[in-house]
């Protein structure tokens, strides 16, 4: 990898053979195969001043390694994905746990045999955990949507209060919604965990790496073939305007252009701009050992925040007398202001709207537009990585 900064006057692009904008997984991973695999000469644009993408992490004045853009847990059942970030990082085998500030009581979430307990005390909760094995078996997930057809009055209270107190409000907070506005389908896959299991992720493979993510991005990048240059926004080199032709710093381009980045604002926001929720993250440092149970609380019927989290948790980091915790506020998008896209708030108009972005991108020759912006798509960490791998083989298997 050679060294990070923008790109100089007189650097030609068009030399490299492929194009891949953005240093977050998705950039990182196809970078490292095309020029490991492929032999490819490959130049990184990223628009941030780092790699890394939402991943990125650093650490703050007090010695703690934080998440900037949140915390990032790794987590897959990908065999295949597992083992190629493997060779680039140890993990260090945290399992996450979450818990639910109902209150001022802690609950497990995903809600589960523990929750039960503590919300309706211990004699109830036996006996509602004894209707829920025996209605739908033990170590089983159960949907609130199933547990409201039910017959039995107490099932049906297990999923309000679950709805209530868990997932109403916090929703509500996190995408600027009414309950009537929420989709059906998302509270359709609210679960009840019918297990003593508080982790919030059962794969079995999940951590963080050891010596955190950025090192694991300077890694992936660290190859003879890559070039990577920070600071450098897409939108000033990439000339789309023509139907069907890509100038690169105003030169055509027969190589092949991965892009990561957001596809409306590539074509101008030519039909609209697609919506998204944004976050915001005040951090704090104080002077403790620990500032909470456990590394993420979630603030589910009170606080303007959605959660809290505190990094020690997750790093294993052993640093006594200071921890630093992050607050996140959930934001309409808006880029003017300088926010950054998290979620996409996807409906049937912009699923259409989204869809003739893609048809632009796709008459675009040897563009590929990869991951959760240019495709308008939550994908965790794990999905990738392994969609990354994916369209690297295709393009090495054509290349052939």
């Amino acid at each position: 990898m050679t060294a990070e900064g923008a790109t100089g006057a007189d650097e030609d692009l068009t030399e490299y053979d492929a194009i891949i904008v953005g240093a977050g997984f998705a950039g990182a991973t196809v970078a490292r195969e095309l020029a490991e695999r492929g032999g490819r000469r490959v130049i990184v644009l990223e628009a941030r001043d780092h790699i890394g993408g939402n991943a990125y992490d650093r650490f703050d004045d007090a010695g703690v390694l934080i998440h900037q853009y949140g915390p990032h847990i790794f987590h897959t059942t990908d065999d295949r994905v597992f083992g190629y970030l493997s060779r680039f990082t140890e993990w260090n085998g945290y399992s996450h746990e979450v818990l639910a500030n109902v209150h001022g009581q802690y609950l497990p979430v995903p809600f589960n045999k523990r929750s039960l307990r503590i919300a309706f005390g211990e004699e109830r909760g036996n006996q509602l955990i004894a209707k829920l094995i025996a209605r739908f078996g033990d170590e089983k997930k159960v949907p609130i949507s199933e547990l409201r057809k039910e017959s039995d009055p107490d099932l049906v209270e297990i999923a309000d209060y679950v709805w209530e107190n868990v997932f109403l409000h916090y929703t509500t907070k996190q995408w600027g919604k009414n309950a009537d506005e929420i989709d059906v389908s998302v509270t359709a896959r609210v679960p009840v965990f019918i297990s003593e299991d508080s982790r919030y992720f059962t794969d079995p493979h999940q951590g963080l790496p050891t010596d955190g993510y950025t090192r694991v991005f300077e890694r992936l990048l660290d190859h003879p073939g890559i070039t990577v240059r920070t600071g450098v926004d897409a939108r000033g080199v990439l000339d789309v305007s023509t139907p069907g032709r890509v100038l690169v710093a105003g030169r055509p381009y027969a190589g092949t252009i991965v892009y990561t980045g957001p596809l409306d604002e590539l074509f101008g926001n030519r039909f609209g701009r697609l919506p998204y929720r944004s976050l915001d993250f005040v951090f704090e440092t104080y002077p403790v050992d620990r500032y909470q149970p456990k590394g993420t609380i979630n603030f589910t019927v009170s606080e303007a925040y959605t959660r809290i989290t505190e990094f020690k948790h997750m790093t294993r980091q052993v640093l006594p007398g200071r921890t630093t915790i992050v607050r996140e506020y959930s934001r309409p998008y808006d880029p003017d202001a300088g926010m950054d896209p998290y979620y996409p708030e996807v409906n049937e108009e912009v699923q259409r709207m989204h869809a003739r972005y893609k048809e632009l991108a796709a008459a675009l020759p040897s563009f590929h537009p990869l991951g959760r912006l240019a495709e308008y798509r939550y994908y965790n960490m794990d999905a990738t990585v392994a969609n990354a791998l994916a369209l690297a083989d295709e393009l090495l298997k054509e290349s052939k």
